[in-house]
């Protein structure tokens, strides 16, 4: 990566001498001040690092970037990236940070994101499937026919909508973290967060089936790739660990087989809040079991259940 001049200050050079280096000051600040996990941190570098390349081809340094030079960046990420809007969005909150980080260590002396809208005001919409796509969606992952890790996959698939996990959760799930005494999972979340999450029957007889007959088998698969730690719940065909990517690959095939449009294990998560709004339960409950640590991410989901809003109109509408 080029050497890039943070600030006029020869003192400032001296403490952060190259671009990189302060990514990777702020990198430690996430971890070891705000204990953010590895795939948030991880995140947070690529957005940061795509910002960086920005600004070698723009001729623009860091420490001096105006607001106008964020905006083209975000005008670049849209128009010749054609990121998705979440991804932009996700950019901007990674960019604000860094820079509230940098004006707080006087690494630069303005914050060029300080006018840049609160990304939470953007959010759209989640998708959401309905209950007969997640029969289908577990129809085709328990599948013994077509699939020798059926039940592997199935445990997975009913484990994401009866639990709404992160990927990065369900990945790295250990035995010790199931009670199926109690009918719970024990969730270490973003943050290092612990939270408890009750499993519904279909989901505890999947796990135990695949517990009881496939892993065993796949724990003991002679390999020269790297194995999985012992005590981790769900395993790859070789034994290895699993990991986000492997659980997006998967979620993705079999919505294809089942004929659902392109989904990812966070569909999951949508679905599971928005079904138990819609069976009535209450906001906080749902907020809780989701490890949201504000409300607010919480009630998007009270705007995406169609049939609810319908049902409350049909019966509180006096012209009906």
């Amino acid at each position: 990566m080029p050497r890039i001049v943070l600030t006029d200050s020869p003192a400032l050079q001296s403490k952060l001498e190259t671009r990189s280096n302060a990514i990777s000051q702020f990198l430690l600040y996430l971890e070891m001040e705000l204990g953010l996990s590895p795939n948030t941190i991880a995140a947070y570098s690529r957005d940061l690092r795509d910002f960086a390349a920005f600004c070698d081809i723009a001729n623009i340094a860091i420490a001096s970037a105006s607001a106008a030079s964020v905006a083209k960046y975000l005008q670049f990420l849209q128009t010749e990236q054609k990121l998705a809007t979440p991804s932009i969005l996700r950019h901007i909150a990674s960019l604000k940070m860094f820079y509230r980080f940098a004006i707080s260590r006087q690494y630069v002396a303005n914050n060029p994101t300080d006018l840049l809208e609160t990304p939470h005001s953007w959010k759209k919409l989640p998708d959401v499937l309905g209950r007969e796509q997640i029969a289908a969606l577990l129809a085709v992952a328990g599948s013994e026919e077509i699939n020798r890790l059926a039940k592997r996959d199935k445990a997975i698939i009913e484990l994401f909508y009866a639990s709404g996990l992160r990927a990065s959760e369900l990945a790295e799930l250990n035995l010790e973290d199931l009670h199926f005494d109690l009918g719970v999972v024990r969730i270490l979340g973003k943050g290092q967060k612990e939270r408890i999450v009750p499993l519904g029957k279909h989901a505890i007889h999947a796990i135990n089936d695949y517990l009881n007959t496939l892993r065993p088998e796949l724990i003991n698969v002679k390999t020269t790739r790297a194995k999985a730690a012992a005590n981790k719940v769900f395993l790859t065909r070789s034994g290895g660990p699993m990991t986000r990517i492997i659980l997006w690959q998967l979620v993705r095939k079999f919505a294809r087989q089942a004929g659902i449009h392109a989904i990812h294990p966070h569909t999951l998560r949508h679905t599971f809040a928005t079904h138990l709004l819609s069976g009535g339960a209450d906001l906080r409950v749902v907020q809780e079991l989701l490890g949201h640590s504000n409300v607010v991410t919480t009630q998007i989901y009270t705007h995406v259940d169609a049939d609810r809003l319908k049902q409350v109109h049909r019966n509180h509408h006096p012209r009906q």
